[in-house]
C-alpha cells in the first residue's frame, strides 16, 4: 500500500495561478450554466442573473481554497483544466443547439 503523501507548501505559485486563472475560468462556466439552466427568467436584473452574479465571488474563492490540496501545480492545472473544457463544453454545446432549435 502506497504512503499517504503529506501536504506542503511546495509548489504553491502553480497551484495558485491554477486556481486563480483556471478556476476564475471554471466559475464562469458555473455560474453561466446556472444563469442558462436555472429555474428562473432570465433577463438582465432577473432573480436568476442576481444569484449567478453574486455566487461568482464566493465559488471563486472555494476553488481557490481547494487548489492547494492538489499535489502540485501541473495536477491543479490538469484537474481545472479538463473541468473547465467540460464546463465550457457543456456551455457553449448548449448555447449552440439552443440558438439553433429556436
Amino acid at each position: 500500500m502506497p504512503k499517504a503523501q503529506q501536504l506542503s507548501s511546495a509548489n504553491w505559485f502553480g497551484k495558485a495561478s491554477a486556481g486563480v486563472i483556471a478556476g476564475f475560468m471554471l466559475t464562469l462556466a458555473i455560474c453561466g450554466l446556472l444563469a442558462h439552466f436555472g429555474p428562473l427568467d432570465v433577463g438582465y436584473f432577473s432573480a436568476q442573473s442576481q444569484i449567478s452574479m453574486w455566487l461568482m465571488s464566493p465559488v471563486w474563492g472555494l476553488i481557490m481554497s481547494f487548489c492547494f490540496l492538489f499535489r502540485n501545480g501541473v495536477h491543479a492545472w490538469a484537474w481545472l483544466g479538463s473541468g473547465n473544457a467540460v464546463l465550457w463544453g457543456l456551455l457553449l454545446g448548449s448555447q449552440y443547439l439552443v440558438g439553433q432549435g429556436g
